[in-house]
């Protein structure tokens, strides 16, 4: 962990795109900001953006800069093993496909009750400890999302678990499903460091309701700063991700995290008042990370569906030619939904997308 140079990762999830290609020229730029500011942990995983995020980790930055200027995260992934041999092939195409020798973090991905189990049975956790011994990775960890009980058994049962990515934002701190301060309170009781991802809430707590932003909009600066200081200024996260799609966002972000100051009394005050606001609303807690859309038969776009219903409830509108482009989609609609429940049971969120999409057929349709 000694070449981290900063608090603030640059996520490899949510990169700008030109139709269904990757913005290379753009990432790059991207990246160079990035570096150029004094950060350089970078985060990915095989599944991302169907695959793209580890090509374009090759071709914006490992073909680019020096191995030890940088610091390299990917996952292991349920949906791309089965068993115990498929692991290291995996792992060994996820290092030709980022072009790297060694990742510095190899996380077990997205690990609940459930997967947790897989992971188990598979001695993908072993399969790891051996990988470091040799030199493939340098440190285990685990990206996480269910109750804090199940984080508390894994990190017992593994203790060789050097960090813990959990989900945490000022709204989702004391969700009873999140449970985001329980979880952090698990990763210090283990003294585990956290990373913290969806700081921003999939990018809901940028494009805030008018009233909630007129919280935030009377002390200047951007509102996913404030989202982000929040989080990195947790005690026990040594490392806040931020998933940038532009430019404009890495010039943004590390221009208020390059000298980090946690969130002062009058902010933290303007906080709250945001969290009390979205309390109130009754919107779908989605945070369009598309962990469904990549698992579905049908590859529903479900985060767009409920993007539309949580503009409905929070603006009273939505835009109607969009959603009708969408519905009239061959075989993604949500009526198309065979009800298999693969999605729920990767939903990060625990949403019951089955419920949720038949309520979006009967409001939009």
């Amino acid at each position: 962990m000694e070449k981290i140079k900063k608090n603030f990762g640059f996520g490899f999830m949510r990169l700008p795109m030109i139709g269904d290609e990757v913005d290379y020229d753009q990432i790059c730029r991207m990246v160079d900001a990035f570096l150029e500011a004094g950060f350089n942990y970078f985060d990915t995983a095989h599944g991302y953006i169907d695959g793209k995020s580890e090509i374009a980790i090759r071709r914006c930055l490992t073909s680019r800069y020096p191995r030890e200027s940088y610091v390299l995260t990917n996952k292991l992934s349920a949906n791309y093993f089965e068993k115990p041999e498929d692991i290291r092939p995996l792992v060994d195409q996820q290092l030709q496909a980022c072009g790297v020798e060694y990742f510095d973090f190899y996380l077990m991905h997205a690990q609940n009750k459930e997967l947790f189990a897989k992971y188990k049975a598979c001695r993908a956790y072993e399969t790891a400890l051996e990988l470091i011994r040799e030199g493939k990775i340098r440190h285990l960890g685990i990206s996480f999302h269910d109750k804090a009980v199940v984080l508390d058994r894994i990190l017992t049962e593994y203790p060789q678990v050097e960090v813990a990515q959990i989900q945490l934002n000022y709204v989702d701190m004391d969700d009873p499903i999140v449970e985001s301060r329980k979880c952090l309170e698990v990763c210090r009781k283990h003294n585990v460091p956290a990373i913290v991802m969806e700081p921003v809430k999939g990018g809901k707590l940028v494009n805030l309701p008018r009233l909630a932003a007129a919280a935030l909009d009377e002390l200047g600066g951007s509102h996913a700063s404030y989202a982000i200081r929040y989080a990195a200024g947790q005690p026990g996260v040594f490392m806040t991700l931020s998933g940038m799609g532009s430019m404009e966002m890495v010039r943004d972000n590390v221009g208020y995290m390059q000298n980090f100051v946690p969130l002062n009394e009058k902010e933290m005050a303007a906080v709250q008042k945001v969290r009390n606001i979205f309390a109130s609303m009754d919107t779908i807690e989605c945070t369009d990370c598309r962990y469904c859309v990549e698992t579905c038969p049908r590859k529903i776009p479900v985060p767009k569906f409920f993007a539309m219903m949580n503009s409905k409830k929070m603006w009273g509108s939505w835009n109607r030619d969009f959603a009708n482009r969408l519905m009239n989609e061959p075989g993604q609609s949500p009526d198309s939904c065979l009800g298999c429940g693969d999605c729920e049971a990767m939903c990060p969120q625990h949403l019951p997308i089955r419920r949720l999409l038949k309520m979006v057929e009967e409001t939009l349709r």
